[in-house]
């Protein structure tokens, strides 16, 4: 017992110092230089609330306060303590607190109300003191290092909101008040610095929903939980495009308008706040984007591209303006339309109202500032054009060709028309037409566009004139005559395209087909000429062949025939000679046989007179003999005169005779014959 004794009395103080120790040990805490140390209070305190689950001093549980860096001492058994880490929020990162413990979120609310003196979370227990609630938070913890109760705060790393160049950033509040009814988006809030300051975002009476600001490229630290951010691309408008607004949201657009009145003050829509607040009107903007980047709210904006229009050298636009006010002739020129509903076609009144509607319709054209179609034309040139509130009709003012033939490229075959005879002839056609820049707008008003015309009147003008032409004569004559067919057909198409302020520059007939047997036919016929016309020119030739070789022979012989033409000079010379001395001897002749002629005469009148006494003489004898012998007798004597002087012959130098003595008949024959002649010559004489 006594050994027993002195064995518990010599560890006893062993066993104290050691239990002290043990104590002393239990007692100091030692946090690291980025620890914190959160206790758990076991015994001795008070009972926590119903629904806490943190505890503040003296209360059993798990304690709001930490233990920062360094060395503590703690009640052995009283306190357990457990180390955590330091929550370190890095340069691109912010940090999204959610409670575990607190009061109550109020119902209709989703994240906690904000608290003043925790110093960033970093002090649980005042958080709970000033009634900090359970669950998210609005605020947010930026970059740092913070000594933070996990138990009582979880925090959340997420990256800071980074927006790069050409993006914008879309926002829809998780919390706050209703939208109002008839508006899209949130109302602007001011204070909020981009969304960073939740809590000044739900004091100033931040909406509930997609917001009506966007954010620019940049980085920013929101609570994400709070605001979802949508990145998307800014609107980009290229080169060479513009671009068209509609906005989704506004005042209502008036029932008469397509395009909504401009305002000013919202920065190419990029302050859709602004613009509301102007008094924007929703639906088509009278505005235009012009090449460039734009951070617009898509959620209100819708931006459509379009090309701008582009008025090249020898065009113009005709621009139709939506906007402005009506022109008086125009809201006239309606209510006569609708006259024309009560008349009968082709009387004289019928007449008179679309003569007046017509003088309407081109009223359409109107001076700047009023809706129609404007007077002034667009020339040559880049316009950023609003094609919802102008329409440009861009027109050529140089010539426009437009053909009719089989080439791939033209819009209109051959016209086929039919001849008085019954052919089919194909008429290949050109057609010039010019509209002066300053008769474009009326065009436009009567007609619309250069398309239009060449559809619904150039094409059915033409076809029809050649149809009519050609039906008024033969296949032949059509292609013979083609020059005044062309005439024709210019003349009317020149009065046809005045009344749409057109100029015809020329018709051109380019071909004409004829039927192939009727060609062939043509053909024979002028091969038939053609060959004639060949052997003429043959003939021709071989005449001027002829002529060429005369030529080439009098060539040949020149010498002789100088020789030949000095001597015919001379002959002639000699011949004038001649002529000259004959002349002159024919005169001296003539002198001698005038006057030997005088001599002559006077002689033979002489003679005569001779002759005639001699004559009368003479008959007075025969006829005294007549009437002593008689005829017979007178005849017999002369007979035998002649016979005596030699002049007749009795004896016949042959004498022929035969049975029936016809050489005495002959001789009676040849006696009475001479005697008959000597009695008519007798009487003659006697006569």
């Amino acid at each position: 017992m006594n050994n027993l004794e002195q064995l518990l009395s010599n560890i006893l103080p062993y066993a104290i110092g050691l239990i002290v120790i043990v104590l002393i040990a239990k007692s100091i805490v030692i946090v690291g230089g980025r620890e914190i140390a959160v206790i758990e209070r076991k015994y001795f305190g008070k009972k926590m609330p119903q629904g806490r689950v943190i505890a503040l001093a003296n209360e059993i549980g798990i304690q709001a306060r930490t233990l920062g860096p360094g060395l503590h001492f703690l009640i052995p058994f009283l306190y357990v303590p457990k180390k955590y880490s330091f929550t370190v929020i890095t340069e691109n990162e912010i940090g999204i607190i959610e409670s575990i413990d607190g009061n109550a979120i109020p119902p209709g609310k989703i994240f906690a109300k904000v608290v003043e003196g925790h110093n960033s979370f970093q002090d649980g227990e005042r958080f709970l003191i000033n009634s900090g609630e359970k669950g998210p938070q609005i605020e947010i913890l930026p970059p740092g290092v913070y000594r933070i109760n996990p138990v009582l705060f979880n925090v959340r790393k997420v990256p800071s909101i980074f927006i790069d160049k050409g993006k914008i950033g879309l926002i829809t509040s998780m919390d706050g008040g209703p939208i109002p009814a008839g508006r899209l988006l949130a109302q602007k809030i001011e204070g909020h610095s981009n969304f960073e300051n939740g809590e000044n975002f739900l004091r100033n009476g931040g909406q509930k929903g997609p917001q009506i600001e966007v954010l620019f490229p940049g980085t920013y630290r929101i609570n994400t939980d709070l605001f979802h951010v949508e990145i998307q691309n800014a609107t980009v408008v290229p080169a060479n495009n513009v671009g068209l607004i509609t906005a989704l949201d506004g005042e209502p657009l008036p029932e008469a308008e397509y395009v909504a009145k401009p305002v000013v003050g919202h920065n190419d829509f990029q302050n859709a706040s602004k613009f509301l607040q102007a008094g924007g009107q929703r639906g088509p903007q009278f505005d235009v984007l012009k090449p460039g980047t734009y951070y617009i709210n898509p959620l209100i904006f819708k931006i459509e591209l379009d090309d701008v229009a582009v008025v090249e050298r020898g065009q113009v636009a005709v621009v139709v303006s939506n906007v402005g006010d009506e022109p008086v002739e125009v809201k006239n020129a309606i209510t006569e339309a609708a006259k024309l509903d009560d008349v009968k076609p082709g009387t004289e009144a019928y007449k008179a109202i679309e003569k007046r509607l017509n003088m309407g319709i081109e009223r359409y054209v109107v001076p700047k500032g009023y809706r129609g179609i404007q007077q002034e034309v667009a020339g040559p040139g880049f316009y950023y054009l609003n094609r919802r509130a102008y329409m440009a009709y861009v027109i050529d003012t140089t010539n426009i060709t437009i053909d009719w033939d089989n080439a791939d490229s033209t819009r209109f075959d051959p016209l086929k028309v039919i001849s008085r005879d019954g052919f089919e002839i194909s008429v290949s056609v050109k057609v010039v037409i010019r509209v002066r820049p300053d008769q474009a707008p009326y065009m436009v008003a009567k007609i619309g566009s250069i398309e239009n015309l060449i559809l619904h009147v150039i094409h059915p003008m033409i076809d029809s004139s050649f149809r009519n032409q050609a039906s008024s004569t033969s296949a032949m004559n059509f292609m013979q005559d083609r020059q005044e067919e062309q005439r024709k057909a210019e003349e009317r198409a020149k009065a046809e395209l005045e009344k749409y302020h057109v100029e015809c520059v020329s018709v051109l007939i380019c071909q004409i087909n004829l039927p192939q047997e009727l060609m062939d036919t043509q053909t024979k016929k002028i091969i038939a000429q053609q060959q004639q016309a060949m052997y003429q020119d043959m003939q021709k030739a071989e005449q001027t062949r002829i002529a060429t070789e005369k030529t080439r022979a009098e060539a040949d012989q020149q010498k002789n025939l100088v020789e030949a033409e000095i001597g015919v000079k001379i002959a002639e010379q000699n011949k004038q000679k001649a002529i000259r001395f004959a002349e002159g001897e024919s005169e001296s002749i003539r002198l001698r046989a005038t006057g030997e002629a005088l001599g002559i005469k006077a002689k033979g009148d002489a003679e005569g007179s001779k002759i005639l006494a001699i004559g009368e003489s003479t008959a007075k004898a025969y006829e005294l003999q007549n009437k002593a012998v008689g005829q017979q007798g007178v005849t017999a004597i002369e007979i035998a005169k002649q016979i005596a002087s030699g002049n007749i012959k009795v004896t016949p130098d042959f004498l022929v005779q035969g049975g029936d003595n016809l050489g005495g008949l002959l001789s009676a024959f040849l006696t009475n014959l001479v005697a008959g002649k000597t009695s008519t010559n007798d009487k003659q004489n006697a006569a």
